[in-house]
């Protein structure tokens, strides 16, 4: 992709010679720390700078000595995968007084560091705003005590922070996501989707404690993947009484042949007077008043273990690299930022402008201020919580809407992970909405022969965690069967449809829409959501199951890699999923620390090649034992994975050998990811509101029926940069590639850079999409509900 003159190679105009970069971890680990530690090195190296790593947090740096050394590009391999961060974290008592931040100064200054990226949480961030105010002063002071000269104090006259939010709770305002959160789900759902099969097995009812003390993130968002009964977090408590409205949803549910019931409560849970709700408390709340067996499982430490999920090695990837772009840009006058994600996006906000506003959530919980609380969280926060609300707690009959429309949902294309939490979501809303809903199997070829049923909302009970697709999926279109398929439409009044697929369901709606010339059966709104492993639909950045088949990558990788280890010098070339679309190639590689990713959009000879292999040779001989080469399943038909293999394998005789690995199938399969879960959920309930004020809009009462032939009746539903869009599947026509089935422009090329840089090439990197200083947004607008996904 050709980048702008100015903008081509940023080093030119970004150049970090002459700087000193140091990077600490502090406050509580995060998995995805070290993502973001190699990041920054590999990135400050890249441009010139010294890179310092401060061992232990701020007790290193008020300590000195060997706890502060510089950083080697080497020294940052093969940590991506590792939990935890490897240069250690502590809270330092000494750093909150002022003699020890004089320590720390002196520290710096003796090797020349004005520049600190910190990774931690508000405290460890607010402590090193503090820092940086008091700089001057502190170098004045070490000139009179003659720690320092005078020139020092010139030449260091001010330091630059930049922070990345490393913590588990994703109790930091402003920012979308924290380094550490989607793995804690990781470990939080891998645990609830086990016990489950045991609760099943015996008809328990089972009470789970997550970490949590002030923020109820955690609880809510695992609540809303797994399809919990209760769920309690600090910012809502429940209303009074509820200790029976609770008995009474468990005891329905029992009721209607579910065998178990699942309590999620967050560590800092409270009621309406502050005082905590314990799982003891719930525990024996339960067996009073049902009688049910029930345990309690306290999961505690184990949701900060284990490996970073490939979302936080590419969160922390990309902000690391922000970070150094920050340090970079910014001036006496810049006010300290953090770094983070808006949707896709890279922002940068003033730090204490996140920091106050985290401190505002919790002085609004301390004086009852709950909804305040709540929304101070942020609009994803509260659509967490309204989604929950929407689809675990079933209104009475009396209670629902009378809205006399059917709508249809199915699924098509190739399976994805899920689409089954998709389902659920939109069974569950159009019923609250007050529709009868359907489902068809087998896609469109189970449409035109008549596999449509009612649905209800204990059908999908149980649905989220599934993987594949319970209703069935087909790669049929419904062209060659319109008359038979507009025939169903027409006996079952079908008013309004819901397609949950890839590519094959674009293609579908089109050919729909098509058909609305001849058949009025079509003329309903229809909607599309995206969901293939592939991430190829047009009109969205994400697609419901890329998530979970770039954990499966991510995961295999590192095994493949770790078969490696202690033996000799090892390349292994891996073939992944995609079609024509190089997004699981990219981005997994970015997530697995790739030294090569060969796609279809970025194309290349065998001169590229040449230089990837020549390039690893030297890597090989002078530091790394292990390498990885991805190849997107169709990126070239002659450069196949089999010659890529053959080719690595001669040319590096001597110096390392050659394995491959196909991945195949193994990508579509498996238990949804956390992200894909509460994706798919969240965007099919967003579809399902659309649908419903779509239908009131195009009911004809004089006709006493739906009639929607606009073009903006028949949308796809996608994820772009920060918002969430409807788009008339017309408009995506000029935006698609429909012999390669890919969208024209992608968003994730701008990352390829980025890989190559963190594999220690040289290459272009493009600026112009990096995050600019921006304010801390109360209540963003409706259209800019950004973190739909989580």
């Amino acid at each position: 992709m050709a980048q702008p003159d100015s903008k081509k190679i940023f080093f030119e105009n970004l150049s970090g010679a002459g700087k000193a970069i140091a990077v600490l971890t502090s406050g509580g680990d995060a998995q995805g720390m070290n993502a973001a530690v190699r990041a920054v090195v590999r990135m400050g190296l890249y441009v010139g700078a010294k890179v310092y790593f401060i061992h232990e947090g701020y007790q290193g740096m008020v300590d000195g000595g060997e706890n502060i050394k510089e950083a080697s590009w080497e020294s940052v391999s093969s940590m991506l995968q590792v939990g935890g961060t490897v240069i250690g974290s502590a809270r330092c008592k000494e750093f909150r007084s002022h003699e020890g931040r004089l320590k720390a100064a002196n520290n710096l200054v003796k090797r020349g560091i004005t520049n600190l990226c910190v990774i931690g949480g508000d405290g460890s961030l607010t402590g090193a705003n503090l820092f940086r105010e008091e700089w001057s002063g502190l170098l004045g002071e070490l000139v009179e005590q003659g720690s320092i000269d005078a020139d020092s104090v010139q030449k260091y006259s001010a330091l630059h922070i930049v922070g990345m939010v490393g913590s588990i709770d994703n109790d930091f305002c402003g920012t979308d996501m924290t380094i550490g959160t989607d793995s804690a789900l990781h470990r939080i759902i891998e645990v609830v989707d086990a016990i489950m099969t045991t609760a099943q097995s015996h008809q328990r009812t089972f009470v789970l404690e997550v970490m949590g003390r002030h923020c109820g993130y955690l609880a809510l968002v695992s609540a809303l993947a797994c399809g919990a009964d209760w769920v309690l977090i600090p910012e809502m408590p429940p209303e009074d009484g509820w200790e029976d409205k609770m008995c009474q949803k468990l005891s329905a549910n029992r009721a209607g042949m579910k065998r178990l019931n699942i309590i999620i409560v967050a560590e800092g849970a409270i009621d309406r007077n502050n005082k905590p709700i314990t799982t003891e408390f719930i525990k024996d709340l339960v067996v009073k008043c049902l009688g049910f067996d029930t345990r309690v499982t306290i999961l505690g430490h184990v949701q900060r273990g284990g490996t970073p999920s490939a979302f936080d090695r590419i969160l922390a990837s990309r902000m690391g690299v922000e970070a150094v772009l920050a340090l970079l840009e910014t001036t006496a006058n810049t006010p300290a930022c953090v770094v983070s994600l808006c949707g896709n996006q890279s922002v940068r906000l003033p730090l204490m402008e996140c920091v106050q506003m985290t401190q505002e959530v919790q002085k609004a919980m301390d004086e009852k201020r709950f909804e305040e609380a709540v929304k101070l969280r942020g609009r994803s926060f509260v659509n967490n919580l309204k989604t929950y609300k929407l689809l675990a707690h079933r209104k009475p009959e009396s209670e629902l809407p009378i809205s006399n429309f059917n709508v249809a949902v199915l699924n098509v294309g190739a399976p994805a992970a899920g689409m089954n939490a998709a389902v659920r979501s939109a069974v569950r809303v159009g019923i609250s909405e007050g529709h009868k809903m359907f489902a068809v199997s087998d896609g469109f070829e189970g449409f035109y022969k008549g596999q449509i049923k009612e649905i209800k909302w204990a059908d999908v009970g149980g649905w989220t965690g599934q993987g594949g697709s319970l209703l069935g999926t087909k790669r049929t279109l419904p062209a060659k069967h319109v008359d038979k398929i507009a025939e169903q439409m027409r006996m079952h009044n079908i008013n309004a449809l819901l397609v949950i697929g890839g590519f094959e369901a674009l293609l579908s709606l089109l050919e729909l829409l098509t058909a609305r010339g001849k058949y009025d059966e079509f003329c309903v709104p229809m909607v599309m959501v995206p969901a293939t492993v592939s991430n190829n639909v047009p009109g969205s950045d994400l697609s419901i199951g890329a998530d979970t088949a770039l954990n499966a990558i991510t995961t295999t990788c590192d095994r493949i890699k770790q078969s490696a280890s202690g033996t000799k010098r090892r390349v292994f070339i891996i073939e992944t999923m995609g079609g024509y679309c190089g997004y699981l190639a990219t981005v997994g590689g970015l997530a697995a620390g790739a030294d090569a990713a060969y796609i279809y959009e970025e194309p290349f000879d065998i001169r590229d090649l040449q230089a990837n292999v020549e390039h690893l040779t030297e890597k090989m001989k002078t530091s790394i034992q292990r390498g990885l080469v991805l190849r997107n399943e169709n990126s070239n038909e002659n450069y196949t994975t089999d010659f890529i293999y053959q080719l690595y394998t001669e040319e590096g005789k001597g110096v390392f050998d050659c394995r491959k690995n196909v991945l195949g199938h193994m990508q579509q399969g498996g238990a949804p990811s956390p992200f894909d879960r509460n994706f798919g959920t969240k965007i099919s309930a967003k579809a399902m509101q659309w649908i419903s004020k779509k239908l009131v809009e195009t009911f004809r009462h004089g006709k006493g029926r739906v009639f929607a032939n606009t073009e903006d009746s028949c949308c796809l539903l996608g994820m772009r940069r920060r918002a969430l869009v409807f788009q008339p599947v017309v408009q995506l026509k000029d935006d698609t590639d429909f012999v390669h089935r890919i969208p024209k422009e992608q968003w994730w090329l701008k990352l390829r850079p980025l890989m190559k840089i963190l594999a220690k090439y040289k290459t272009s990197y493009d600026v112009s999409d990096s995050g600019q200083l921006e304010h801390v947004v109360r209540n963003r607008p409706k259209e800019l509900d950004a973190s739909v996904a989580m």
